[in-house]
């Protein structure tokens, strides 16, 4: 009987001691790749060494140049409509980004009287709404960022809502899993 026992308790320890160590890896991994966040002084230093770097050099150029002020201060003048998630009313300018772009399906749209860049990311579903936009439409859009770079003479903005004439024709889908 006592074998009988014995022989039992044996798999069970061998295998709760493989479940327990298998935990325990599962969780140092995940603390592997969840590092904390830098401090202020650490992304600061951080912020330097890139901008010493050709990369950096190159942006703060652009960010002096006329060309990159006048992005920044486009970008700023929708600041509060982006951080609020408001309509903004656009003019599509043009069914086309800029040549060289790498930015995936978007339109120009002129929003205040500066033109932009306005970027989708849109399930092939809706694809069919997006490309019925005409040059001279009126859109109502809203956004939750808006984003510059020195290889584009326009601020680049996230479609996330659009609608024209009341009815709305894009809205992003979330990805699945998260952001």
């Amino acid at each position: 009987m006592k074998k009988v026992i014995y022989a039992l308790m044996l798999p069970l320890v061998v295998v709760s001691g493989l479940v327990f160590a298998n935990l325990k890896i599962k969780n140092e991994t995940t603390n592997k790749l969840s590092p904390k966040p830098l401090s202020v002084a650490e992304r600061k230093a951080q912020m330097k060494k890139w901008e010493a770097t050709a990369d950096g050099v190159n942006y703060k150029k652009w960010e002096a140049s006329p060309k990159g002020k006048k992005v920044l201060t486009s970008a700023a003048k929708i600041k509060n409509h982006i951080s609020a998630f408001t309509n903004m009313e656009a003019v599509i300018t043009s069914l086309s980004l800029p040549p060289g772009s790498r930015l995936g399906f978007g339109v120009m749209a002129r929003i205040n009287g500066d033109d932009y860049i306005i970027n989708f990311e849109p399930e092939k579903s809706q694809l069919e709404q997006l490309h019925s936009l005409k040059v001279n439409d009126k859109i109502m859009i809203k956004s939750h960022s808006v984003s510059y770079a020195p290889k584009y003479s326009y601020p680049i903005v996230s479609g996330e809502y659009v609608e024209r004439d009341g009815k709305e024709i894009f809205k992003r889908i979330p990805r699945k899993g998260g952001c």
